[in-house]
């Protein structure tokens, strides 16, 4: 019996040290990842606890992961993000929050830092959801091709080829604005 198998029926019997130990080990992971598409603290971390929620039903309803925890979180993180995005109207230029209040460094580099940020955020919102995707969790999330191919049911190859593309895009959007 595999370690995913062993975890998956432990989860089923709501053991609260195994959800626990998931919830610890892929907190962290899924609020980046949403974080990253998001751009917002707050919502970041409503959507990531409406992760773990749906995980925990989706075991009672003994409709869990099947292969792979990591991907099917990830899935989970990715759906509710364009939930997300079907729900919200698009906002004009960059907000400002309280990030800005109590940044450590100068209020002009804070800004700098958070305009270059919006720039690059609007800037992967061009690209495919495929697109979007890979870039996010290869270079934020720092997962290797095998595991976004698995997080995105792709061959590597795939995965290789959406990169190429999101990055010539993104030259193409950025230009030297970054």
């Amino acid at each position: 019996m595999s370690d995913e198998t062993r975890r998956l029926d432990t989860a089923g019997e709501y053991d609260p040290v195994v959800l626990g130990q998931i919830y610890d080990e892929y907190f962290g992971r899924i609020y980046s990842y949403i974080y990253h598409r998001l751009g917002d603290s707050r919502v970041a971390e409503d959507l990531t606890a409406d992760v773990f929620l749906r995980m925990v039903e989706s075991v009672k309803a003994e409709k869990a992961w099947q292969s792979s925890l990591t991907g099917w979180l990830y899935r989970i993180a990715h759906n509710l993000v364009i939930d997300y995005y079907r729900r919200q109207s698009k906002r004009d230029g960059p907000s400002l929050d309280e990030r800005l209040v109590a940044a450590v460094e100068s209020p002009s580099l804070r800004m700098d830092t958070l305009l270059v940020q919006d720039q690059l955020r609007a800037a992967i919102q061009t690209l495919t959801e495929e697109q979007q995707q890979v870039v996010v969790l290869k270079f934020v999330e720092d997962l290797n091709n095998a595991e976004v191919a698995e997080v995105l049911g792709k061959t590597e190859g795939a995965v290789k080829a959406l990169q190429h593309r999101a990055l010539i895009a993104l030259r193409r959007v950025l230009g030297d604005t970054v």
